[in-house]
């Protein structure tokens, strides 16, 4: 059978990546929609088949996710992968090296078609400025830009998470020393700048209960209540305009039997999705009522959770990559 090349073409394209790499994919993505339903929704990581390293899934940090590309992070070692390819590229380590108290950020930059990896640190003990760096996949260097002219610090050390990507930002929950306060710094990928954006009045500012997200087109927050037992949801109805925050759901986690509840998406219709204590998956309707949660026992199964959608996109520097 004749099939005209742009009828295979537009074929092609509508086909999902898993089909069109389905022999060399080896996939962390999860199908929110269908994962609670199925428990083929979720695919376990095994890096092992994929990075010429030996280390196992528990030695490995996620730090970000854009485009089909995702950070991971080991021991000190920074590594970019598409798992929908099985092509990765460790990045050189930073000029200033980088702690335990980083700030990660992963995103791209649409003015240069270029991707970056974004460090923001102390470099030394005794001084108090912080570092504020990017690696440019298309340059394949670091390079340095101005400090922030406050201090930042992360003040969950037990659980440091990558920045959130929104609105061709980087976003940190951080604490702002001079504040005494906890805010949400904001590195622009474009104009390689920080600006700061203050957290809705009526919230628990405290980093242990508090942590960043975004829901579906807005930045938002989430902070446990404990007076209530619900996680509330604040999100910025006006991108960085203080006065915009307006809380939107109060969640109830007694009802999960882990209890805790941090959202981590929400799904076409509005329901609302996240992880508990115990690593377990909940699910919400968009008005806040609680649907199910689906338990994991299994330790073979990945621990850490982030959104990914699946992509061709290839890296700046694709010559160095290598594939699995």
């Amino acid at each position: 059978m004749f099939l005209p090349q742009e009828l295979m073409i537009q074929i092609l394209v509508w086909l999902p990546v898993k089909s069109l790499t389905r022999f060399k994919c080896v996939s962390l993505s999860i199908d929110f929609e269908a994962l609670l339903d199925d428990d083929s929704g979720s695919v376990s990581l095994d890096l092992d088949r994929t990075f010429p390293q030996h280390f196992t899934d528990i030695e490995v940090e996620i730090k970000g996710s854009c485009r089909g590309f995702i950070l991971l992070c080991h021991t000190f070692d920074l590594y970019l992968w598409n798992p929908s390819t099985g092509f990765h590229k460790q990045i050189p380590i930073s000029p200033f090296g980088f702690n335990l108290d980083c700030f990660y950020g992963f995103g791209y930059d649409h003015s240069t078609d270029d991707y970056l990896v974004v460090l923001m640190f102390q470099h030394d003990l005794y001084n108090p400025t912080l570092q504020l760096l990017y690696f440019s996949l298309k340059g394949n260097t670091w390079k340095q830009v101005e400090g922030p002219h406050y201090r930042y610090t992360n003040r969950n050390r037990e659980e440091p998470k990558g920045g959130s990507l929104y609105n061709g930002a980087i976003h940190w929950l951080a604490h702002r020393d001079d504040l005494l306060t906890e805010v949400i710094v904001a590195f622009d990928l474009v104009e390689k700048k920080l600006s700061y954006i203050l957290l809705p009045c009526d919230s628990d500012g405290s980093p242990l209960h508090c942590g960043l997200w975004v829901y579906g087109e807005s930045l938002s927050i989430y902070t446990t209540n404990y007076a209530t037992n619900t996680v509330d949801i604040f999100v910025m109805k006006e991108y960085k305009v203080d006065s915009s925050w307006t809380m939107t759901h109060a969640l109830p986690y007694d009802v999960i039997p882990n209890e805790g509840f941090c959202p981590l998406c929400c799904t076409k219709n509005g329901d609302i999705v996240g992880r508990d204590d115990g690593g377990g998956l909940v699910k919400y309707d968009k008005n806040g009522q609680f649907l199910e949660h689906h338990s994991y026992t299994n330790d073979d199964l990945p621990r850490q959770w982030t959104m990914y959608i699946e992509s061709l996109l290839s890296l700046p520097s694709d010559g160095d990559n290598q594939q699995a």
